[in-house]
């Protein structure tokens, strides 16, 4: 299979993704998929729960960023039980982590981080591969290779985090400064392109009172910036260059991170430089170190082909499908919005 293709049909799915999510998930009626009636109320509406676009589209993301974490790892030839076992651990780090950080930075009990999530995975990687390999040494001679791991780490961080963003269009979180206050040029740059929130339950509505405001679109540009940089570095690894990969995918991922901060204007912790922006610079440090560090991609081959096989069975596909929905009901599930539902009747339908 032709690496260029491969990599060509991947980008192509992920811009129409992006597209649709730009030019559709600012309207306000993207905001909720369904309301489920929990209990009956004073005067005969029911108390609701709200199922959000956030969730199904960032179980996307994370379905995404899971399919071509083991895509890469079995096409180096590391067998899928193995890259199965890190990307749940991963996961376990990483899921409960994107809301814990949060807490302890924003101290807020309802939100998310995916940056902060993002830097618990890039910590913890070396010790769970470390672990793995422990547990595994007694009854099974397979590895999993520390560099080749890493790589495809990276590069799926990026491609979820950066189709991740279309969510926080959809919930109206991780919003851009008003572009009215952004510099002559960025706001000729982006006049006609800008976000614009309606509803009160948005949160550039609920928490910035911005409705109605042209708000940077920084969740468009850190999507095209995230997906492009997943993208090169989905190349360079299939070409064998994975030292590279991983090297370009972490700093360009965690060196937007810390420049995006200033563009934003949701609340994300004390202090001028905040903690997002420290975990980027420590992201950044530590790629280097790596590719200091790291040995060389000498004996590697990429079966693409070969990998493909490997996902295209029961097993696998029905793994990934649980992981959407253990997401999806993880993220969808909105602790901060609520509902009153009524039903009724068409007379006019009956009998």
């Amino acid at each position: 299979m032709n690496n260029l293709l491969v990599t060509l049909l991947l980008g192509s799915g992920s811009a129409a993704l992006l597209l649709w999510g730009v030019l559709i998930l600012p309207r306000e009626r993207w905001q909720m998929i369904a309301a489920i009636p929990l209990e009956r109320e004073v005067g005969g509406s029911w108390s609701g729960l709200n199922l959000t676009w956030y969730g199904a589209l960032s179980a996307t993301a994370y379905l995404i960023a899971a399919t071509v974490f083991l895509l890469l790892m079995a096409g180096v030839g590391v067998p899928l039980f193995l890259a199965a076992a890190l990307t749940v651990g991963i996961l376990a780090v990483c899921v409960p982590a994107s809301r814990l950080i949060a807490l302890v930075v924003e101290k807020k009990a309802h939100t998310f981080t995916v940056g902060g999530a993002s830097f618990a995975g890039l910590l913890l990687i070396y010790p769970l591969i470390l672990l793995i390999n422990g547990m595994i040494g007694g009854f099974s001679s397979a590895q999993l290779p520390y560099v080749p791991s890493l790589a495809a780490l990276a590069i799926s961080h990026a491609f979820g985090e950066g189709l991740g963003r279309v969510a926080c269009i959809s919930f109206g979180c991780c919003y851009g400064a008003p572009l009215g206050r952004c510099s002559p040029v960025i706001q000729r740059l982006f006049r006609g392109r800008a976000f614009t929130f309606y509803g009160a339950t948005r949160k550039a509505v609920y928490a910035g009172n911005l409705e109605g405001v042209p708000l940077l679109p920084i969740q468009a540009v850190t999507a095209v910036i995230y997906v492009i940089t997943g993208l090169a570095g989905f190349y360079l690894f299939l070409s064998l260059h994975v030292t590279a990969a991983a090297l370009i995918t972490l700093i360009i991922t965690q060196g937007w991170r810390v420049i995006s901060e200033q563009f934003r204007a949701d609340y994300r912790g004390e202090g001028r430089f905040s903690a997002y922006q420290v975990m980027g610079l420590l992201g950044i440090i530590g790629a280097v170190l790596m590719g200091t560090l790291a040995p060389a991609d000498n004996g590697l081959s990429v079966d693409i082909s070969a990998a493909f096989r490997a996902l295209w069975r029961p097993g696998p596909l029905l793994a990934l499908q649980g992981l959407w929905l253990v997401i999806f009901l993880y993220t969808g599930r909105s602790s901060v919005t609520g509902s009153r539902l009524t039903f009724h009747v068409h007379p006019d339908r009956v009998g």
